[in-house]
Formats: C-alpha cells, structure tokens, sequence
C-alpha cells in the first residue's frame, strides 16, 4: 500500500476500535489504494476517498488483503444506522480500463531515459553527469518525429544541438552506440 500525507483522522485496521481514542496527531498518513482492472492488472494509485466512491456506487469487482481503513458515514434516518464502508488495500473495480492503463511502458522521462542510457552519449559513448544530458529525438518533433522511447536518445546538448543541424536522412546513417530501446531494453 502506498502512503502520502494528508490531515485524517483515526485509521482503524480491521481491528476493533479502542475504547479511547489517542490524542490527535497532526499528519496521518493518508491510505492510497491498489486499483486494478477486473482482470487483475494494475490501474493506478487511488486516494481513499474515490476508493470510497467506488464501494458506494458498488463498482468493486473483487478485493484483496485484510480491510486497512473503516470510513464512516451518516446515519439512516429510517433504522438510525450508521453507514460504514471498510476499505481493502487492493481493489478491482468492473467496468472499462483507460487505453494508457494497459500499456504497461512507463511515462516517457529524462530520468528514465538517461537511466536507460546509463547516462551516455549515444553518437560517442561518453559518460555525463545527469546535468549536462538532454533529450534528442531521432527524427525530430518538427518533422514528424515521436516522442517515445525507441525514438529518443540521450546526448549532451552540444551533440544534440550539431545533430539537430544534419539532415535528417544523415542522421539515419550516423551510428548510434547502442540502439534506442524502450525502457528495460524492449523494443519500442
């Protein structure tokens, strides 16, 4: 399960809640819940309150784990119960899952692609330092080019700037050190 901070109050764990109750700390962590499609592959990292949303409108396929947060509501004015929904740590929700929730490559990043790289230049194979790299693209963004993995490539601004300067049919035939990959070496 994956924690932010947040202002909340009392997390209780599934175990019933203490006659008293601590003293209020000033940053909870707040819960972040595991949603996944109904197939079982991961959506994204959702706060507890569209967690919520999503019991409340019965949209939870399956859960998983041991109830990690009891979210209490208001009270039936018919019975005079008190709504209670106890949340899981990992939840598959029915329904459609977003076109960018199944493709499971990362968000193209300088980060990434300088790790990818292992931080070298790959016209001359130089290593640098993460500041002074940049991000070229192959066939530029003006010409049509793309901005995914298997399309950009990391180079210190000087080479970037003398390649951007060649013809793009030129840069075809300069050799690249390694080939660009996707991210952890596939081939997009």
């Amino acid at each position: 399960m994956e924690t932010d901070t947040a202002t909340l109050g009392l997390v209780c764990t599934g175990a019933p809640a203490p006659v008293a109750a601590p003293p209020p700390r000033d940053h909870v962590p707040a819960v972040r819940v595991l949603s996944l499609d109904a197939h079982g592959r991961a959506m994204d990292w959702i706060g507890w309150q569209d967690a919520t949303c999503l019991y409340a409108r019965d949209a939870i396929a399956w859960t998983l784990g041991e109830p990690c947060l009891r979210v209490r509501g208001g009270i039936c004015r018919t019975t005079g119960a008190r709504s209670l929904i106890e949340l899981h740590p990992i939840v598959a929700t029915r329904g459609h899952a977003h076109a960018r929730a199944l493709d499971p490559t990362p968000t193209l990043s300088n980060t990434a692609l300088f790790a990818r790289d292992a931080h070298l230049c790959l016209y001359c194979g130089e290593q640098f330092a993460r500041p002074h790299l940049t991000r070229d693209h192959v066939m530029p963004l003006s010409k049509g080019g793309r901005d995914a993995y298997g399309r950009t490539l990391s180079a210190p601004a000087s080479t970037a700037i003398r390649a951007k300067a060649t013809a793009p049919r030129s840069r075809r035939t300069c050799r690249c050190w390694p080939c660009p990959t996707g991210p952890a070496g596939s081939s997009t």
